[in-house]
């Protein structure tokens, strides 16, 4: 895998996983919801520690500066 996110990419996925976590513990959001929205955080945050999207992949698209 070639990396393909830069930091800002990195920083917002992570921060936007730790929010709908928080939602989640603190019962702001549940049932359905909740869990699509997990597993999306869990999604993020692992294209975050990889450097790596495999939609930018399909598309092309490079983040990562040079």
């Amino acid at each position: 895998m070639k990396k393909n996110m830069g930091s800002v990419d990195r920083v917002i996925r992570t921060l936007i996983a730790l929010v709908v976590i928080v939602l989640f513990l603190t019962n702001a959001i549940s049932g359905t919801l909740a869990v699509i929205l997990l597993i999306l955080a869990g999604v993020f945050i692992i294209t975050s520690i990889l450097s790596f999207c495999p939609i930018y992949f399909l598309f092309g698209i490079n983040t990562l500066k040079k």
